[in-house]
């Protein structure tokens, strides 16, 4: 864990470097996007390197997070910043029922169970008049502080990585605590897990909500971002997330 760390904290100063060097601003679009992509896929390594649960949904609840803060700051006014908490709200309950409804699955059912909804989201998102159908919602605000714009270029590179990094130090601890060890045990199966006195499908939603979380704060990042969403990055086959989320999955 030590060791870890330390590569955290050592990728953090090389981030925080690259906002202040002459680098060309390609690169740091760049780096937006990966950080995007790297919030999502920490959820990813939580539920599928440490759970040993697979997943083809992430993308389904970054699209939620997404989703949520564009409509609310469009349609409704608020402030991004208080959108955050209602997308994370709203991604919570979604895979509190789904996990509740899925998780009980083992074998080639549960990937299965998920790809199911995950392609029923994006096409919910894709079909709905109120979220603008297949053309999305445009002219979602860009994230501001105090007059401060820090949705874009270098500024929204330390706060999207910072972020990142954060959520990974939190996982860390978390992994190094008791209830990080049952949830490393989910991987070796259920049984050995069981007669140790540890409630699998507790856990497995646990972890389930947590790696739904993360992917929901990277949909709130991307919304803002963009300045607008539509269906499109949120689908089960869309290259991005994908490519991400199996090369989680085999390196995890």
């Amino acid at each position: 864990m030590r060791q870890q760390t330390w590569g955290i904290w050592a990728l953090g100063g090389t981030i925080a470097l690259l906002a202040v060097l002459p680098v060309p601003e390609f690169w740091i679009t760049q780096l937006n996007y990966i950080g995007l992509s790297a919030m999502a896929v920490l959820g990813l390594v939580l539920l599928t390197g440490i759970g040993g649960l697979t997943s083809f949904g992430q993308a389904a609840f970054v699209g939620i997070g997404a989703y949520t803060s564009a409509w609310l700051t469009v349609h409704v006014g608020l402030s991004p910043w208080l959108t955050l908490f209602f997308g994370v709200a709203l991604t919570t309950v979604s895979a509190v029922i789904l996990g509740w409804l899925t998780l009980r699955m083992s074998g080639h059912y549960l990937p299965l169970a998920t790809l199911a909804w995950g392609l029923s989201l994006y096409y919910l998102m894709g079909n709905l008049d109120a979220l603008g159908k297949y053309d999305g919602i445009l002219e979602v605000p860009g994230l501001s502080l105090l007059g401060w714009q820090l949705g874009q270029g270098r500024v929204f590179l330390v706060l999207t990585w910072g972020m990142v990094l954060l959520s990974a130090l939190g996982m860390l601890r978390l992994l190094d605590s008791r209830v990080g060890r049952a949830m490393r045990a989910l991987k070796n199966g259920s049984q050995m897990a069981e007669s140790m006195g540890i409630d699998t499908l507790r856990f497995k939603i646990g972890v389930f909500v947590l790696s739904a979380m993360l992917a929901s704060v990277s949909g709130w990042l991307y919304a803002h971002f963009q300045r607008a969403v539509n269906p499109s990055p949120f689908s089960v086959d869309h290259r991005v997330w994908r490519a991400a989320g199996v090369d989680a999955e085999v390196r995890a």
